[in-house]
């Protein structure tokens, strides 16, 4: 097994863990296809997250994320350049602003819709500074 950008083979894992990232990638991907439906849950970080841990434990599961229809162009994006498409960062950027409204509007404590709506802040300049994956031209 080697790592994608290195050529340096890597130490198989033990079977406990795994199985432990195999798991994780799982509940990654459920919680990314929630993320979908779900206002404020972030889906192109999970699928990303699952998409690590598919690599290091499942070559199937990793090989169904990337080729998947939604979940794949995501992945080669960000193992080939560390990129994020431009649809992926508005949609997340319009998904946390509703959400910090919904927050500013029902909470009985600013200082906890403050601090998500800061953290959420901080997760979208990380974004908007990542690059965008290059252009396909047909």
């Amino acid at each position: 097994m080697t790592d994608p950008g290195n050529s340096t083979p890597r130490r198989p894992l033990a079977a406990p863990l795994r199985y432990l990232l195999m798991f994780f990638a799982g509940l990654c991907v459920a919680l990314g296809v929630i993320g979908i439906f779900v206002p404020g849950l972030p889906t192109t970080v999970f699928i990303l997250m699952a998409g690590w841990a598919a690599a290091r434990s499942s070559p199937r599961f990793s090989a169904w994320l990337e080729s998947h229809r939604l979940f794949g162009p995501m992945l080669k994006n960000w193992r080939e350049t560390r990129s994020v498409s431009r649809r992926a960062k508005w949609s997340a950027t319009v998904m946390m602003a509703f959400c910090a409204l919904m927050l500013f509007l029902t909470t009985k404590k600013p200082w906890l819709a403050e601090t998500i709506t800061a953290v959420m802040g901080l997760v979208l300049a990380w974004l908007w500074h990542r690059p965008e994956p290059p252009r396909q031209d047909s």
